[in-house]
């Protein structure tokens, strides 16, 4: 047994092959410290979101976030210089260098710690970052669900009452064998018997976040969601006159909680079922949600016509095809390219 372990990489993404470090890491040392950092860094994943995963799945790890720092292509004594530095001002003294990279040897020297190979034949789990940045989704299996989870894009549908939208997130869901979120609000006021006082829209818009996160777990590239905070949000004040600021940040945090923001028309049939209101108050709410979005500045997507239409129109807008009319704007757009580099350093992959 060690006492302090040391493991320094890029962790982009994090995956089995790091966990199989970091796992045998925990193993022979009493503490552990992970170094994340790459130069640039991956705006896809920021350092910040990576060393998250690792503080997710290793707990009991110290994680340190390099700033900075010599580029990826920087020779391997510029990295080492760099780590060392940083370790120390952070007080961590480890005794042995854990890597399955070439690098590892001369870097353990270089702090004067010992050093354990851990599968740099890549014969336990043959995989790389680059390979999984390529094409994350066909390497599914190779990233542990709460990773995975960072790249399934949210698809979220809005629009007012009897639009369609719980109707469209199943069928989407279907089409692409994947989850979707049924609006939780409803089935809340439902079980309510329609009595909710203002702290009530907090707990539904907590809740419903939370089933996005855990359907997220099981989703595959697209995760289709009925409802959001914005829509939670605009009940509160159309019931109750007020939100709270919980629920205030929840609706400002939708902004980037969504790739895609779909709006479904009210050119359907309304359909009463004892619940909702009246035709002539959703053609209103439909203008005051299409309102917000704009006001926020949210880029959304109308669909209309028949479900067959809608299901198509969605499925142009994910293919990054013309279909749905864009609206307004801030680009959410596809995920930023990698911009990171191979290097010899003690990023690892």
């Amino acid at each position: 047994m060690h006492e302090h372990a040391l493991v320094v990489g890029k962790f982009a993404p994090l995956h089995r092959g790091h966990q199989l470090l970091l796992d045998r890491a925990s193993e022979v040392a009493d503490n552990l410290t992970a170094v994340v950092w790459s130069n640039p860094d991956f705006d896809e994943m920021p350092s910040t979101v990576r060393a998250g995963w690792i503080r997710e799945l290793y707990p009991h790890a110290e994680v340190i976030v390099g700033d900075g720092g010599p580029l990826n292509i920087a020779s391997g004594p510029e990295h080492w210089a760099f780590v060392a530095g940083l370790i120390a001002s952070h007080g961590c003294t480890p005794d042995v260098v854990l890597s399955s990279e070439a690098y590892g040897p001369p870097f353990a020297a270089h702090l004067g710690t010992a050093h354990i190979d851990v599968d740099s034949t890549r014969s336990m789990w043959p995989v790389s970052g680059t390979d999984i940045r390529a094409d994350v989704h066909a390497h599914r299996a190779d990233l542990d669900p709460r990773v995975y989870r960072h790249f399934v894009e949210r698809v979220v549908f809005l629009g007012a009452e009897s639009t369609g939208k719980s109707v469209l997130a199943g069928r989407m869901a279907e089409e692409f064998e994947t989850e979707f979120v049924a609006e939780y609000g409803r089935l809340y006021y439902e079980e309510r018997d329609g009595e909710l006082d203002v702290e009530d829209y907090v707990t539904i818009a907590t809740r419903h976040r939370e089933l996005e996160d855990d359907a997220a777990l099981r989703a595959c590239r697209y995760l289709f969601i009925d409802t959001n905070a914005l829509t939670t949000m605009f009940f509160s004040h159309y019931y109750n006159r007020d939100s709270l600021p919980a629920l205030r940040v929840m609706a400002d945090n939708c902004r980037a909680r969504y790739q895609h923001v779909i709006v479904c028309d009210d050119d359907i049939p309304f359909e009463q079922d004892g619940w909702r209101d009246s035709a002539m108050w959703r053609a209103r709410m439909e203008g005051m949600v299409l309102h917000d979005l704009a006001v926020r500045g949210i880029e959304y997507h109308m669909v209309s016509g028949s479900l067959d239409d809608r299901v198509a129109q969605v499925k142009a807008v994910l293919g990054g095809r013309s279909g749905a009319p864009e609206h307004r704007a801030r680009s959410l757009g596809p995920r930023p390219a990698d911009r990171g580099a191979k290097t010899d350093g003690p990023q690892g992959g």
